[in-house]
């Protein structure tokens, strides 16, 4: 998760929010650090504070939405209807305004992390292979019923790969999906992250039957 929030106390706060659900937080206080972040990162979900001091939040969602489809959740104390439909319009995906209560946040995420992984081809927020089960929204897996711990960066590239069963993913958008726009030529991080995979997630790692390597392209996820 992102959080961009100029207000030290309520980016605290809701960074505690989000890390007593298990989420991975980063935080940024201006439009500029935000996109740093953003393309560096590659969050799951962005919650953005609109009056920030460098620039109006509309920027960074213009800005994102040239490169990325990422959910975008605001948070602000603009109340007013014109305010939300300009968000919306510029791309935003939900708009809640201050004062909040932590409980519909959470429940705002989980929504927004559902529509993303319908919009990207999976029916169901769980996805069966081998004799492992991957829990998209609530980043839960499990080999032969016991959990298996995934690093965020794991767990990102995993999710992309499996919300595209069966279709090839070339190296240089893994890269830009996983570690953002920066990193599109380090194709050595994609070795050593599927691996990674391979050993906890395949029978046998060497011959791989779900994580397979199409050679000199990218990788692709066969499900099974």
């Amino acid at each position: 998760m992102l959080v961009i929030e100029d207000e030290k106390d309520i980016r605290g706060f809701v960074r505690t929010s989000l890390e007593s659900e298990g989420w991975h937080v980063f935080e940024a206080g201006t439009v500029a650090t935000g996109l740093v972040e953003a393309g560096t990162r590659k969050p799951d979900v962005v919650i953005l504070d609109l009056g920030l001091p460098d620039r109006d939040g509309l920027l960074f969602i213009q800005e994102v939405r040239k490169w990325s489809e990422l959910p975008i959740l605001i948070l602000s104390a603009r109340t007013e209807e014109p305010d939300k439909i300009a968000a919306l319009d510029a791309g935003a995906d939900d708009y809640l305004t201050k004062p909040f209560g932590v409980g519909e946040l959470l429940a705002r995420v989980r929504a927004l992390l559902r529509r993303r992984v319908k919009a990207a081809g999976v029916d169901a927020q769980v996805v069966t292979f081998g004799d492992n089960r991957i829990d998209l929204v609530n980043r839960m897996v499990e080999r032969a019923g016991k959990p298996v711990h995934l690093t965020p960066i794991e767990f990102r590239l995993l999710s992309v790969l499996l919300t595209h069963p069966g279709k090839v993913l070339t190296h240089r958008l893994l890269l830009r999906e996983v570690w953002g726009p920066s990193h599109s030529e380090q194709s050595h991080y994609l070795r050593i992250y599927m691996g990674h995979l391979r050993h906890k997630l395949e029978a046998d790692s060497t011959q791989p039957m779900h994580l397979i390597t199409e050679a000199g392209v990218g990788y692709r996820f066969v499900p099974g």
